[in-house]
């Protein structure tokens, strides 16, 4: 936000990674034998500790990130959620009976996996932490957890709030660093399950890491995702849904709806309203309340979103409002990464803009005539996170998120993730599902037992 230094952190190399591996181990023995109601009793006091913290834990996270303190306090309330939701489902882990012929049975147990690692993303430090975290110690495991090197500080609080809730010392670890300290977590033996979240090609190298030791992994990456607004919408619902599609956490969101298409009768309207209310976001000191946009996360990446802008100029897009530099009136910001939400018209299918992932407030806006047109053209993308659809036609509603091949889909509304329904995506986006009951299935692993109940019948 005031491109200062607020902290800095010792990378974990080798001895520390071990450390924290071997800590986690061994609260995993002692954690991993008490019941599914003893684990639920620890996560709702962490998940108490955190809603009463909330407000401290809000601002930690914006110096930690730049996004608007409005918007953190939302991540807040998500990830004490997320805990009490697991917390919820923890007692409740079961396996199978299964009656076998003659008196003999059989049953299922759901054992926990044991240390794994967590990497989390830059945008969401905290919110991502809790999504991996809560379903994995719910069900018994330990982890150990890196946050990106851009936001290192929300994510050790974390940590001190479980041990304060009083999980054995050493279940849930931090260790500090980029792509070297990740490496090392991922080829470590006695790490038994991987969870990333961030971009492709980091995804595929941790796939590729994790093939070497058999490790499960649970890859939630990047998104082009297609929002679709029909013109039998309302109006106001459609450009409300296509700024939080867009702008929240300055764009920096990867089941962002960034491809915005838009039938071609309602265009002008569309495109007028979405740029009016586009130009009265308030950017600023995202510590304030009434922000509602920060800064990005650091200068490298603010040249980046600023190099697409110039690029789809270059390709021919118009550039409708916004996409520039912005200097908050405010001295002690000045060196801070901000800039003015963009909105791009003119956009074809076929610029870099539309195709590749800007990962900042660059909206696309591109027209279209039939359903089945727009449903070919939002298909044709390697990634598939998200997608969503505006209309007032039910029918039209389902029928259209149907046939997107997205794992995230949205009707009359976008970016809402209760920690109730699973999360993840389709093709390159990645595989396996954070929240809801389906991220059981990814921390779990099923053992089946056999029982014979008269004498063994030998074939020999």
């Amino acid at each position: 936000c005031s491109g200062r230094v607020i902290c800095k952190m010792i990378c974990s190399g080798e001895k520390e990674v071990d450390l924290a591996v071997q800590s986690a181990k061994a609260a995993f023995k002692i954690w991993s034998q008490m019941s599914g109601m003893e684990r639920s009793r620890v996560l709702l006091e962490a998940a108490r500790i955190i809603r009463e913290q909330r407000d401290e834990i809000a601002t930690l996270e914006t110096i930690n990130n730049g996004k608007s303190i409005f918007e953190a306090r939302v991540d807040i309330d998500i990830s004490w959620q997320c805990l009490e939701y697991y917390a919820g489902l923890a007692g409740s882990l079961a396996g199978e009976h299964i009656q076998l012929p003659g008196g003999s049975f059989g049953y299922t147990r759901r054992e926990p996996l044991g240390v794994c690692a967590g990497i989390g993303a830059w945008n969401y430090p905290f919110q991502t932490a809790c999504w991996k975290c809560a379903p994995a110690l719910a069900c018994g495991n330990a982890m150990v957890f890196k946050p990106s090197p851009f936001t290192p500080l929300s994510v050790v609080r974390l940590a001190e709030i479980f041990t304060e809730a009083g999980v054995p010392k050493g279940l849930f670890n931090v260790v500090q660093g980029g792509a070297a300290t990740g490496q090392i977590l991922c080829h470590h033996p006695d790490v038994a399950k991987i969870s990333f979240t961030g971009s492709v090609p980091t995804g595929s190298k941790i796939m590729e890491m994790a093939a070497k030791g058999i490790k499960p992994v649970t890859l939630e990456l990047g998104g082009k995702s297609p929002l679709i607004i029909f013109s039998d919408c309302s109006l106001e619902n459609a450009v409300n849904g296509a700024l939080m599609a867009n702008f929240l956490t300055q764009g920096e969101v990867c089941c962002n709806g960034t491809r915005v298409f838009v039938e071609r009768k309602i265009l002008d309207v569309f495109t007028k309203e979405v740029v009016k209310r586009t130009q009265k976001i308030k950017i600023g000191d995202p510590l304030l309340d009434d922000t509602r946009m920060g800064a990005l996360i650091n200068r490298p990446h603010l040249e980046r979103v600023q190099g697409f802008i110039k690029q789809a100029k270059e390709q021919g897009a118009e550039v409708l409002c916004g996409g520039d530099l912005y200097v908050p009136d405010d001295p002690k910001l000045k060196n801070g990464y901000y800039m003015r939400p963009c909105v791009l018209g003119k956009c074809t299918d076929d610029m870099t803009c539309v195709k590749e992932e800007i990962f900042g407030p660059v909206m696309s806006i591109l027209p279209f005539d039939t359903e089945e047109e727009v449903l070919e053209r939002a298909n044709n993308t390697k990634f598939g996170l998200a997608g969503g659809v505006f209309t007032r036609d039910i029918q039209k509603a389902h029928r259209v998120v149907a046939a997107l091949k997205a794992g995230m889909c949205f009707i009359n509304n976008y970016n809402v993730s209760p920690v109730e329904l699973p999360f993840g995506g389709y093709k390159s986006s990645g595989f396996g599902r954070e929240n809801g009951r389906a991220a059981i299935e990814h921390y779990t692993q099923l053992k089946t037992v056999c029982v014979e109940m008269g004498d063994v019948e030998s074939v020999f």
